[in-house]
């Protein structure tokens, strides 16, 4: 059957992509070892890493690979873990028994595997080094000098360094910072091609993948079955993975986490503007909690994004909300053309912590969600925790199944209000940080 998938949002991403293609509906029934529900980089990577480890898996996806936040993120891959502080909390009975060293290995781990798979898959996704994490204020210089401090106590010293405010003036031309933590092991990449590359990986493997197949139900039992409205697929193990966008286990999971819509332009190509703003090629992201992010894309353009609609639903003109942050940020840039705005749905979690996790119903459908603006890297350090925990090395997955998460009563709109709230609160304590 031919796919319904709903056409990528206009992004660049979606104007620039290296492997053209789509994937079929599901119009049979099939039986295979694990079911994966989403086509986003949690469930992608999953399915890849379950194939390699020699078990039979089918893919489905209501719209295209990649269709949500993972095709519309700003490309930043950086060892910025959510909910950090948290994890060192609350995790407990991590391999190893060292809960600092790892949290610390979850930092890192996500780079790690992206590169080894476009390394090993040959994916075309314009994977580069380098990230400035810059001061946005002269009182954030502190923290960013103690985390250069474990890095380099880490033996991160070849990879890491300090520069001051005035260095980095050669580096970004832009008047707004106070200095920036350097770190060269952190990537950007164009995130679509990633998980479209990584699918295609998959499907080498093995995996049977489809597109424009939403599920209606899923049937718990040993051995579950996933439906949708014209074929289904009954399974040993299923695993959700659809992040702000699926609405399966109401029970389990719903309000729990929120969606927060993050808007991104991209300009004209800037020609020889791109180097002289960025000569070294660099992502950046400041230090507010509510941050601005970008990057050059390979064509030179400037992918900017910033803020974000913690409300849940979409901002009218991004263009408009994120022109003069842009600016600002490159004086240089003023009046630029810019040629692409798009939105996405990122899942916030309050705690920010990674939800991990089986459903009531049953041991065998496992979810992750919740990675609050720092997906790439996180879903596919996720990916290999459910990976593991399937095939039968549950010791990482039961470490983040055991972390608490609360539920907001009155349903997601009330959640989302608190969190909108909160976020107001954090902006204010950011005025006198």
């Amino acid at each position: 059957m031919a796919s319904q998938a709903a056409a990528y949002p206009g992004s660049y991403y979606a104007a620039s992509i290296a492997e053209p293609g789509d994937y079929p509906g599901l119009d049979a029934d099939l039986r295979v070892d694990v079911a994966v529900v989403g086509g986003g980089f949690t469930g992608v990577a999953t399915a890849l890493e379950l194939a390699e480890r020699g078990h039979s898996v089918a893919l489905i996806e209501a719209n295209r690979i990649g269709w949500g936040a993972s095709g519309r993120n700003g490309g930043q891959v950086t060892g910025s873990l959510s909910g950090e502080a948290g994890l060192k909390k609350h995790l407990r009975d991590v391999p190893g028994g060292d809960v600092e060293a790892f949290v610390w290995d979850l930092r890192w781990r996500g780079q790690r595997i992206i590169e080894q798979r476009v390394q090993r898959y040959g994916i075309d996704c314009d994977l580069k080094h380098g990230h400035l994490q810059a001061a946005w204020k002269q009182g954030h210089v502190a923290a960013l000098k103690a985390d250069l401090k474990a890095a380099q106590a880490r033996g991160m010293g070849d990879r890491v360094r300090w520069i001051e405010k005035d260095e980095l003036r050669e580096l970004l031309d832009t008047p707004l910072y106070h200095g920036a933590l350097r770190n060269d092991a952190n990537l950007h990449l164009h995130p679509l091609n990633l998980v479209r590359g990584e699918a295609r990986a998959a499907a080498d493997q093995g995996v049977a993948i489809f597109e424009g197949s939403p599920v209606v139900d899923i049937q718990h039992g040993a051995p579950a079955r996933v439906v949708t409205a014209q074929g289904s697929i009954t399974a040993d193990t299923v695993v959700l993975a659809g992040g702000a966008y699926h609405k399966l286990a109401r029970r389990d999971l719903a309000g729990k986490l929120f969606p927060a819509a993050l808007g991104i332009v991209t300009t004209a190509p800037l020609g020889e503007t791109a180097h002289r703003i960025n000569p070294e090629d660099l992502a950046v992201y400041d230090t507010r909690f509510v941050l601005d992010y970008y990057r050059l894309t390979a064509d030179g353009r400037l992918l900017f994004g910033g803020g974000a609609n913690y409300s849940g639903r979409e901002s009218e003109d991004v263009a408009a909300y994120l022109r003069p942050r842009l600016e600002a940020t490159f004086p240089a840039l003023a009046g630029v053309a810019i040629d692409y705005q798009w939105q996405g749905m990122a899942g916030i979690v309050p705690n920010r912590m990674p939800m991990l996790g089986r459903t009531g119903a049953g041991d065998n459908v496992y979810y992750a969600q919740g990675y609050s603006g720092h997906g790439v890297a996180t879903s596919h350090i996720v990916a290999s925790v459910l990976a593991e925990a399937i095939d039968g090395q549950a010791a990482e997955f039961d470490a983040f199944a055991g972390l608490p998460h609360g539920r907001v009563p009155f349903g997601e709109r009330f959640g989302n209000t608190l969190l909108a709230l909160g976020m107001t609160w954090y902006r204010l304590l950011e005025t006198i940080r």
